[in-house]
């Protein structure tokens, strides 16, 4: 078991069987009864899984890149299958391959559904579905500590001074990324209820707003959120996943405020409100900014949800806004603003330098003295172009299951981000559960590219074609 840290994965599994057992305690609280014994079934398999990989001996060195890729990569193929059995064992009568395509997409924080009707399903199984995101989202977050190695240095110092970590450091952060996701859960709920959004539906929707899913406990979000206030306050919730979890942490903890840890924030601000700024003056016309301020914050933390709102002419700039996504350190995703821009700053002065060979130019982060580093920009065009492949590759599979070109097309942008289709991409009636199994497989395939960093699958084709 060299190959796999599956002692890192069992922390995840525990906490399936903890999720599971608030079911059961929540389904015997409600009488709740038609799906209760699948809970039984995942609890009992989520904790013999995590103690015997809790148990099981691996061989003490420290685990290269590669063993953790794999890592990763196994707890996004394993996961879901046990997320999967109060989905496939429930009354709805899912195939397997049903049951697990929406594990997959809610623990990939996506948020496909093969549900055409959310009404039909029970409480206990709507929450569920958003412990699924939950998870998800916390997974995520710690694989990126776990891979912490493949990144940037820029983006490591805006975690923590460390460079390399320990065994005490990795838990350290993992312990403070708990927390805040947790605290941030709680603080989103609580919010809700205070802006009179009943229990249940805050307790989902804070699951599904802190994990940048898709899934929600009604089939539409307007009968849910009523008022303008309401709408607003949503909106200013979903930025949270587009900042960096550790931005509120950093900015009332840190005692040496060094502005190097704000720097990825600071230039999300700017960009937010450049965004902002341009819908209000171009796309406001009809007195609707509330609902394009809904659809700007759904779209750049790729959430993706909407409200029943018909904006065709905005489907192609929000998907813009998908593709580019926000802060890395973070559950949203998309190939992440800073990347994009420094890409394009340094692309553009190597151009001008040869046309203005005389001229200095210095690549640098706006407003501040950060420089961009070359072998950065090697691994952010690695990660554009890796998207590029993989959207024309799904592009072609779709393509191949006789669906036509608009849905195609956007689908697989939203597939690699992420995202859930909903009307602000001109694409919210979709039948996932009358898809070819083939077409399923596809799906999968992708949303778990798209929740794993895309360096990584370089580094995974490095090591099986190149053998030195």
């Amino acid at each position: 078991m060299s190959l796999f840290r599956v002692k890192y994965l069992s922390f995840f599994f525990i906490l399936i069987s903890f999720f599971s057992f608030f079911n059961i305690i929540y389904s015997y609280y409600f009488n709740l009864y038609l799906n209760l014994d699948t809970y039984y079934f995942s609890f009992g398999l989520s904790i013999l899984i995590g103690l015997v990989f809790y148990k099981l001996k691996v061989i003490e060195k420290k685990p290269n890149i590669f063993e953790k890729i794999l890592t990763i990569l196994l707890g996004y193929l394993l996961m879901p299958l046990v997320l999967s059995i109060p989905l496939y064992l429930s009354i709805y009568n899912l195939t397997f391959l049903n049951a697990y395509f929406e594990a997959v997409s809610g623990f990939t924080s996506t948020g496909f559904t093969i549900f055409n009707n959310i009404k039909h399903i029970d409480q206990g199984l709507i929450l569920w579905r958003s412990s699924i995101q939950w998870i998800g989202g916390l997974y995520f977050l710690y694989s990126i500590i776990f891979l912490i190695d493949i990144y940037d240095e820029s983006l490591k110092k805006s975690l923590t001074n460390f460079l390399s970590f320990n065994t005490s450091e990795v838990l350290k952060q993992a312990i403070k990324i708990f927390l805040l996701y947790s605290g941030l859960t709680i603080f989103i709920f609580i919010v809700l209820n205070i802006f009179g959004v009943r229990y249940f539906n805050s307790l989902n929707l804070a699951m599904t707003i802190i994990s940048s899913g898709g899934f929600l406990p009604v089939n539409d979000l307007s009968s849910i959120l009523i008022y303008n206030s309401q709408i607003v306050i949503f909106s200013l919730l979903m930025l949270i996943p587009f900042f960096s979890i550790f931005f509120i942490y950093n900015l009332i903890f840190l005692r040496n405020k060094n502005l190097n840890f704000f720097y990825e924030d600071f230039h999300l601000f700017v960009y937010l409100i450049l965004v902002l700024s341009i819908f209000f003056v171009f796309f406001s016309y009809d007195n609707n900014f509330i609902y394009s301020f809904f659809s700007i914050s759904s779209s750049i933390s790729n959430i993706g949800i909407s409200l029943n709102i018909n904006q065709p002419n905005l489907n192609f700039i929000l998907l813009i806004l998908v593709i580019i996504g926000g802060s890395f350190f973070s559950t949203g995703s998309g190939l992440r603003f800073l990347k994009i821009y420094s890409l394009m700053k340094y692309s553009l002065n190597q151009i001008l330098s040869f046309s203005r060979p005389k001229n200095v130019f210095i690549n640098k982060l706006l407003f501040l003295n950060i420089n961009i580093d070359v072998k950065d920009i090697n691994k952010y065009f690695l990660t554009v172009l890796i998207f590029i492949i993989s959207f024309f590759t799904l592009n072609i599979f779709l393509s191949l299951s006789d669906i036509n070109f608009n849905h195609t097309f956007t689908l697989s942008i939203l597939t690699l981000m992420n995202t859930v289709n909903s009307s602000a991409y001109g694409i919210s009636e979709f039948d996932y559960q009358n898809l070819h199994f083939l077409t399923k497989f596809f799906l999968i395939f992708f949303m778990i590219i798209g929740r794993v960093e895309l360096l990584t699958l370089l580094l995974v084709v490095k090591k099986f074609l190149f053998k030195n």
